[in-house]
């Protein structure tokens, strides 16, 4: 029999299975590289600032993301205690973007301009402040530490290579925008612009 051939040789068995999956992965990932849907910002969607730009890469740096992700599935449950799902024209200029599925926290999606900047200042310091429940370590030092100007004109120019429509003028005035700032500003910055630009569901 033909297939007691394939199971009895496990080269060919194997090339078998890899061609199958990238056939597989080929077909479900290759249309999505072409759909507007994907690929083309939602309308009034604008590149971070430097400051919120500058957030995004503290959220990462203290671990952020492994607990909230940014993603809401399209499931009543989800859209009832989060919002309207998420959808990848509202990602494009995300690099990388911040999805996920953990959530040892909420989902923060659509947490902008949800609390005051003073509410996510006194949670950041100290979350039990403000929800006497939460298991969210507090990060004090982000109250104490300047943010680091000197590299953000490259990433800027990066991030540009990649897609995001920064102009020369913006990389030029980026350093005098941030220059004294607390990376607690950069991080509330951050947060309060997520999930705030509206989609024709909403």
């Amino acid at each position: 029999m033909k297939h007691e051939k394939i199971e009895k040789n496990i080269g060919l068995m194997a090339l078998l299975v890899i061609i199958v999956i990238s056939g597989g992965t080929m077909v479900e990932n290759v249309p999505l590289f072409f759909l507007k849907e994907t690929t083309q910002p939602i309308a009034g969607l604008k590149p971070l600032t430097p400051l919120q730009m500058e957030g995004r890469d503290i959220y990462i740096r203290e671990g952020c993301n492994v607990c909230h992700s940014q993603m809401i599935r399209p499931l009543r449950a989800e859209t009832e205690r989060y919002g309207p799902y998420s959808e990848a024209s509202e990602f494009v200029y995300d690099h990388p973007f911040l999805w996920g599925s953990k959530r040892t926290g909420p989902d923060l999606a659509r947490v902008g301009q949800r609390y005051s900047d003073d509410w996510h200042r006194a949670h950041l310091y100290n979350p039990r402040d403000v929800v006497p429940e939460s298991v969210m370590p507090a990060y004090p030092w982000l109250f104490e530490n300047d943010l680091d100007t000197r590299k953000v004109e490259d990433k800027m120019r990066a991030l540009r290579t990649v897609g995001v429509p920064y102009t020369d003028d913006q990389i030029a005035t980026a350093r005098d925008e941030i220059r004294g700032k607390k990376e607690i500003d950069a991080l509330v910055a951050y947060l309060q612009q997520l999930g705030t630009v509206k989609s024709n569901k909403r």
